[in-house]
């Protein structure tokens, strides 16, 4: 595939997807955004892939919607007449809406590298993966209440569920910033590295998920999310029925036979 806006890498069953206007801190624009989806539709369907990261590049993460560029959104707040609330709607439905529908589509783990600051729709983008790790560096805020608006593309179903509801309507109803370390306190990040030992750290994690049976990788995610709204009987119903499926696999079987022979486990993800 060839890209103009994102960078997308397929090596050693991790794909990893770059945001790739530096230049603009990563503000995602219409291409950006078709970019993204098709790179994420691939990695899910590529059955060769077992881990997702996600990044940007140069200093930033991603500032969101690109208010100066060919993002929609533009025009929009240009605008001197109201616009049509069912148009709006329409836009975020049909084109930034479709990165979280890829996403919830996603078996596979979807880890993000914070290079640098994520703000407004690009800290939405963030919360919507499973893992956030981040460069010492990196700033974080949900800025739509500066400019009056709400989060659009999924901050306010994302972000209670990772740092608890109050702490999560504080961030929304104040625009404020925190920092990594603040991040790391609160739980929206799970590590804070220096700028240079992020990416690496990322990238052997997910080669140690992708080293490990898919199968039951991706049927523990599907528990894991499907639990926080879930009764306790729905959910063991459904644990049942996952373990029924991960016992009929082959890694079910290489597992206990390496741990007998007292060596790695070969798992292949079927």
């Amino acid at each position: 595939m060839d890209f103009e806006q994102i960078l997308y890498d397929k090596t050693d069953n991790i794909a990893t997807i770059t945001l790739n206007r530096p230049d603009r801190m990563n503000a995602f624009t219409p291409t950006m955004i078709r970019e993204w989806t098709l790179a994420l539709e691939d990695a899910r369907t590529d059955g060769e892939v077992r881990a997702v990261i996600l990044t940007g590049a140069g200093r930033a993460f991603c500032a969101g919607a690109d208010l100066k560029g060919d993002s929609g959104v533009a025009e929009t707040a240009r605008s001197e007449r109201p616009v049509a609330a069912a148009g709006l709607r329409n836009w975020l439905r049909d084109s930034v809406h479709n990165v979280p529908r890829q996403v919830a589509l996603l078996d596979k783990p979807y880890i993000a590298a914070l290079n640098g600051a994520a703000v407004g729709a690009g800290m939405d983008m963030a919360s919507m993966c499973d893992i956030r790790m981040a460069a010492e560096g990196a700033r974080f805020a949900m800025t739509y209440v500066k400019v009056g608006l709400v989060p659009g593309d999924g901050g306010c179903y994302y972000l209670p569920r990772i740092v608890g509801l109050a702490k999560a309507l504080e961030l929304i109803w104040t625009g404020d910033f925190i920092d990594a370390e603040e991040a790391l306190r609160i739980g929206y990040v799970s590590r804070v590295l220096p700028a240079d030992e992020l990416l690496p750290a990322v990238r052997e994690l997910a080669g140690r998920i992708a080293q490990g049976p898919s199968v039951a990788i991706q049927l523990a995610k599907r528990l894991a999310y499907r639990g926080l709204t879930s009764e306790v009987g729905e959910a063991l119903e459904a644990a049942g029925q996952a373990m029924a499926i991960a016992q009929a696999t082959e890694d079910a079987q290489e597992g206990p036979r390496a741990f007998v022979e007292k060596r790695p486990p070969q798992f292949k993800g079927r």
